[in-house]
């Protein structure tokens, strides 16, 4: 692939997940990766909201580019983040890829349903985890093009 494809400014990532070694499995994969885009970390799904509609103690939180959310989360679920989040006209256009232990057909046709971009199952290996998060950058954060604050306007 030549560089003409890759974005070359780095984009704020959203990983909403409960689980310390999947977040931990995601950080190395970015450090590894030599990933550049900056990835924060909420552990639920009230959080999750707050730090994309930047309010409470994420009033100061950039607008992710990109959000990897979990569907088994506390105090609100993944289906009820989505839910809200492609409810508001303003960010709406944020994408968000499912990332989750979850096979269940129900589970992959209400994401769609919702308006997520892509439903991933994460790997049980831990290898297979990192590479998956890899390509996944790879993918959507070098050769897709995403909406910027600029194209809301």
């Amino acid at each position: 692939m030549t560089s003409k494809y890759r974005r070359t400014e780095p984009i704020d990532v959203l990983l909403v997940e409960d689980n310390p070694g999947d977040v931990r499995l995601t950080k190395e994969a970015f450090k590894d990766g030599q990933i550049a885009n900056t990835l924060h970390v909420v552990g639920n799904g009230v959080d999750a909201l707050d730090f994309l509609f930047q309010r409470n103690d994420y009033a100061d939180a950039p607008r992710p580019g990109l959000v990897l959310l979990d569907l088994n989360l506390p105090r609100k679920n993944g289906d009820e983040v989505l839910e809200e989040l492609h409810g508001d006209p303003d960010r709406r256009r944020i994408p968000v890829l499912v990332l989750t232990s979850s096979e269940a057909e129900i589970d992959i046709v209400q994401s769609y349903e919702l308006c997520a971009n892509g439903y991933l199952t994460k790997p049980v290996d831990p290898n297979e985890f990192i590479t998956m998060i890899q390509e996944l950058e790879r993918f959507w954060l070098s050769i897709m093009r995403l909406p910027t604050d600029t194209d809301l306007d």
